[in-house]
């Protein structure tokens, strides 16, 4: 038999095979592994969906009876809104306004001459005519027992934390109320527990990844984020996924990464994977590519409207040929909807008298991404609906506050008006953290890399070493093209427009992917292929936009097409071993070079489209 015959019997195989079947026969040790700023997408490649969990760590900071230093790591920021901001937000409400046909901001105050009436209504949320959605949430059991505890507590392990789940203390119970000799304060709580906590306990909240990267900064160092990458996932694996320290050498992981991310932080989520975690291998994807393959689409402009990233990516197909065609990062996010929220019903007088602060109260900013997916929406008219909004102070149960809700199809216009939103600024991270002398998604290994004359030919720093080294080489700009102040509609037809061939440019005008939670929102999909319909200078000869149907939950499409890509990758040629890794790194050479294999996302479209 000769050397190709294996090959031949696969490709066979694969053109005869469905994804469900592969899925089920080779999906069953491999985890995929999208992770985003907001929220995580983990689970095993058989799995039809993974868990969606936020992306977060709470760690213990002082004892139990000292008052915490920080509830929030990410508290030293500037959040405040400039002068010029409001009055730019101000002339967007009024577009916005002009558009969905509904009263400018000087109309709806004159008409407002009284304070609209709002009263508490403490257990409306429990009528059996309420929304689940509008169930408040409860504070996190922050107590643990001991091992050999014989106390009757309830089970607090931090998997176990639901809405109103027995794990919960309904009053914000400190530790300190029970036996010191009995439990004691967990050291760390992951997930949505971890926005639930009080913020009378002695927790900081962290968020590792912020707005598209590593959250490194002054305030947040480098060591911290990626223990705290590591303690998560660690978390999710053993506690969602049931998969010990002891079988990961019998796993692999494929790695879902967004566009925004960068060569350096890419290599060091690997280490986590294989060094840390102990996974036997892992292959890295990106998420536009994942996404238009988890479609089943060839070409297509993948619009990955993220919680704290949006990205238009514009991706062609040919044959044995998969191409990122263009990348542009805007200025509008699903977060900054949910804070615009805010803002309108506090402008309408619509808003209770409560303490609500998306930034400093993880748990309102939950509240507020619960409204918005439940209420917000894309029509013309008034939109108002009645609502309990919950307020949460510190350490005691939840507040009920029925009230009527105005404007809601105002918040996710901002997606075509950024302005609206005012994006909240954090800390950039020092800008050595991005010199990097080798690009994990280009091939960029053939090119002459300036060497430093004190080392020798035999020396090159792996992973974890020789942070100086960084600065010695060039650092080439393959990330996406940031966009400010641009929306949505623009964002897309300046994509499109810049990938050349006309015939391409149709194509990917009827193609364009919604990716992402808010591609749920009622009415966004029509207002999407009207405003770029109209944001097309007319002397382009295009004259149809479409949005095509996702096939699946939009927000899970680049996991699964990452699981599929898993499975299909039958080669193995882009994988990488954790012995390899561990031994060598990424260094110049080395005669190895690790990427996303564009050429294997080929190959398996082909198969799959045959």
């Amino acid at each position: 038999m000769s050397a190709s015959a294996p090959y031949l019997h696969s490709q066979d195989y694969l053109k005869t095979a469905v994804a469900s079947q592969l899925l089920s026969e080779r999906g069953s040790n491999l985890v995929v592994i999208n992770p985003g700023s907001a929220n995580i997408r983990i689970g095993l490649a058989q799995q039809d969906v993974p868990f969606n969990i936020p992306h977060c760590i709470a760690r213990r900071t002082t004892g139990a009876n000292q008052a915490p230093k920080k509830i929030v790591q990410d508290q030293l920021l500037n959040s405040q809104v400039t002068t010029a901001q409001h009055v730019e937000r101000e002339k967007a409400y009024d577009s916005i306004a002009s558009l969905l046909k509904i009263p400018f901001l000087d109309e709806e105050v004159a008409n407002n001459s009284f304070t609209r009436k709002m009263g508490r209504a403490d257990g409306y949320a429990n009528t059996p005519q309420s929304n689940r959605k509008e169930i408040a949430f409860t504070w996190t059991n922050v107590v643990e027992k001991k091992l050999d505890s014989s106390s009757t507590l309830p089970d607090s392990s931090p998997n176990k934390g639901e809405i109103g789940g027995p794990t919960d203390l309904k009053e914000g119970t400190a530790s300190k109320e029970l036996g010191s000799s009995e439990c004691k304060l967990k050291e760390y709580i992951c997930g949505e527990e971890a926005l639930r906590i009080s913020p009378t306990e002695p927790y900081c909240l962290r968020r590792p990844i912020r707005r598209g990267h590593l959250n490194v900064s002054l305030y947040y160092p480098m060591q911290q984020v990626f223990e705290d990458l590591q303690a998560i996932w660690d978390w999710i694996l053993i506690e969602k996924l049931h998969i010990p320290h002891s079988e990961r050498n019998m796993f692999s992981v494929v790695l879902v990464v967004p566009e925004t991310f960068d060569s350096r932080e890419i290599k060091e989520m690997l280490s986590i994977i294989l060094r840390d975690l102990h996974f036997s291998s892992a292959v890295v994807h990106q998420e536009g590519l994942a996404a238009v393959f988890g479609n089943g689409l060839s070409t297509a402009c993948a619009v990955n409207i993220g919680a704290q990233v949006t990205s238009v990516i514009c991706i062609e197909w040919r044959i044995f040929l998969l191409r990122l065609l263009h990348l542009l990062v805007g200025d509008f996010f699903v977060q900054d909807i949910s804070r615009c929220l805010l803002w309108t019903q506090r402008h309408h007088q619509t808003w209770p008298p409560i303490r609500t602060d998306a930034l400093a109260k993880p748990v309102d900013l939950l509240m507020l991404n619960r409204l918005k997916e439940a209420y917000c929406q894309i029509k013309e008219g008034e939109v108002e609906a009645l609502a309990v909004v919950h307020s949460y102070e510190d350490g005691m149960p939840a507040g009920s506050h029925k009230t009527r809700l105005a404007a809601l199809n105002v918040p996710p216009m901002g997606l075509f008006y950024p302005m609206l939103l005012v994006p909240d600024v954090y800390p950039p991270p020092p800008r050595s953290w991005f010199n990097d002398y080798e690009d994990m998604l280009e091939d960029t290994w053939h090119m002459e890399f300036p060497r430093r004359t004190d080392l020798s030919d035999g020396f090159y720093p792996s992973l974890n070493g020789g942070f100086p080294m960084w600065d010695s080489y060039p650092s080439f700009q393959t990330k996406p093209k940031k966009e400010d102040n641009i929306g949505l509609a623009e964002a897309i037809t300046k994509s499109i427009l810049s990938t050349g061939r006309i015939d391409l440019q149709r194509k990917l005008f009827c193609s364009i992917q919604l990716i992402g939670g808010v591609a749920l929102t009622a009415g966004l999909i029509s207002a999407v292929e009207e405003r770029v319909l109209h944001a097309i200078p007319s002397h382009e000869a295009i004259d149809t936009v479409e949005v095509l149907q996702s096939r699946a939950n939009p927000a899970m499409v680049p996991w699964k097409g990452g699981a599929i890509l898993g499975v299909l990758d039958f080669g193995r040629e882009a994988w990488i071993h954790r012995e390899d890794w561990i031994r060598n790194g990424i260094h110049i050479g080395s005669g190895r070079k690790y990427k996303d294999s564009y050429f294997l996302q080929a190959q398996a479209m082909c198969y799959m489209n045959s």
